[in-house]
């Protein structure tokens, strides 16, 4: 295990500061994917190339899934789950939050069915580098990392996204409405990786989303898990991209009480 997440810590502090020299000379959107705002920059493919690359260099029998199309199924029972860039949106405005993040499973790329084994977001921008092994807990820049002690939902500050798709995003608003005022406050940084990190070291109390994609939160769902904290689905759901939930503990029954009555599954 430790070598498996020396190699992926490795590969995702190689492809961040590849990520980042190629923000330094500018960012060129390649193409919109399922909407107008849902872009891909040339820098989030060869990012993601650089990291299968290595990865099928150093482990030909593990399959990879990656946000822009990778696909490849293993034999060994590992896949390696890749976001080139998270927060892509930022990567193009300059906004220093978007993330390399690197997760592996032992499993087929189904987060209903895996078992995170190693995770590592690192901060392209800053270089902030989050880890977690299974059982090994988590760390920022090699210190120990704790989720934040539990509080009433009132003085919780609650991180949260939204989706491409306009009439989402409307929707998705409309929870927040609902919510902000039994909340401390709501925070959206744009990019769930580190929205997940932030949970696991203590710089939000919580966090939840509608609409994730397995890349967004294969590393950081254990960065959390392994700093104390715990991950719900909807309505007794494993959590994954109908809904996820990420808080301590003794947090999380207030906060789904609180969103049972709004239209999250809806959404």
């Amino acid at each position: 295990m430790r070598e498996l997440h020396d190699l992926n810590v490795s590969i995702a502090v190689e492809a961040a500061e590849l990520a980042r020299a190629r923000r330094r000379v500018g960012v060129a959107v390649a193409a919109s994917k399922s909407s107008l705002v849902d872009i891909v920059t040339e820098a989030d493919r060869e990012v993601e190339r650089l990291v299968v690359e290595r990865l099928r260099t150093a482990r030909p029998d593990d399959g990879i899934l990656g946000e822009e199309g990778t696909s490849i199924p293993g034999t060994s029972g590992l896949t390696w789950v890749i976001d080139p860039i998270d927060g892509t949106v930022n990567y193009l405005y300059d906004i220093p939050a978007y993330a390399v993040s690197i997760g592996l499973v032992e499993g087929e790329p189904d987060p209903s069915t895996w078992q995170p084994l190693s995770g590592v977001v690192v901060n392209a921008a800053t270089s902030e580098r989050f880890e977690a092994t299974r059982g090994g807990g988590a760390t920022l820049d090699g210190r120990p990392i704790r989720v934040a002690d539990a509080v009433p939902a009132a003085t919780a500050l609650v991180g949260t996204g939204f989706g491409y798709d306009a009439g989402r995003r409307q929707r998705q608003a409309a929870i927040v409405q609902e919510l902000i005022g039994s909340v401390r406050d709501i925070r959206r940084i744009g990019a769930a990786a580190l929205d997940l990190a932030n949970v696991a070291s203590g710089r939000l109390n919580a966090y939840y989303e509608i609409g994730l994609q397995p890349w967004d939160f294969a590393a950081g769902a254990l960065l959390v898990e392994e700093a104390g904290g715990s991950l719900h689905g909807w309505q007794g759901e494993a959590p994954g991209s109908r809904f996820l939930l990420a808080a301590h503990p003794q947090m999380a029954a207030e906060l789904l009480e609180l969103l049972a009555p709004l239209p999250v599954g809806d959404v």
